[in-house]
């Protein structure tokens, strides 16, 4: 039985940045399904992994956590030595720390919010049979926009949002643009040519793979 548990959903964003990570890592964990649509996250016992109610939930051995960011983190700087570095290259640099920070936050605070209201939008609420509000499309596509012209300067410059190294910045991206791409949203990315090479990188990685299947 493997020490690293997942408590989650497949298809959710915030599980598959925890997913990511562990693939990345290239440790051994379990997935523990919990079926969003029954409300199981809502109540025990998954509300004793996270009295929030909301997905994932982590273990590694006696450690309990919850919050995808704080698991990702934890995750990179724990097994440090292990795969693929997601920390920067020189991470007892303050400096450098601080702009992977700053990265962190921008996609926790201005690019997931509307990213996460577009793939609902454009996936979940056609799977459930709902109907796609087109105004809300347009509204939410004009702030992803703003956020994806401050990206593609930022990529003019750098290979990566927070420098040359792959780092958890990126990584929490992924899931949410990985959706993006299969509506028509995706041409937002299409039309920054900077943005457009740095989400075929990310979303081609191998452990990017990994989540689709």
């Amino acid at each position: 039985m493997a020490a690293i548990k997942v408590f989650g959903h497949a298809a959710s964003t915030a599980t598959r940045r925890v997913l990511l990570t562990l693939h990345e890592k290239n440790l051994d964990f379990e997935l523990v399904h919990v079926e969003l649509k029954d409300g199981e996250h809502k109540k025990e016992p998954f509300l004793s992994r996270n009295p929030f109610g909301k997905v994932p939930a982590f273990e590694d051995g006696d450690l309990k956590l919850f919050e995808t960011r704080a698991i990702t983190q934890y995750i990179a700087h724990r097994y440090e030595g292990q795969g693929t570095n997601l920390l920067p290259a020189d991470s007892k640099n303050i400096a450098h720390y601080a702009i992977m920070a700053i990265g962190m936050q921008v996609e926790a605070h201005q690019f997931e919010p509307v990213a996460a209201k577009l793939v609902s939008e454009h996936v979940f609420k056609p799977k459930k049979g709902s109907t796609t509000d087109q105004a809300v499309v347009a509204e939410e596509e004009a702030k992803l926009a703003k956020v994806l012209d401050v990206y593609e300067a930022r990529l003019k410059e750098f290979k990566y949002l927070a420098g040359d190294t792959f780092t958890l910045t990126d990584l929490h991206h992924i899931p949410a643009i990985q959706y993006l791409l299969g509506t028509p949203t995706k041409k937002l990315f299409d039309e920054r040519p900077h943005v457009s090479e740095w989400v075929a990188e990310i979303t081609n990685r191998p452990a990017s793979q990994k989540i689709l299947q």
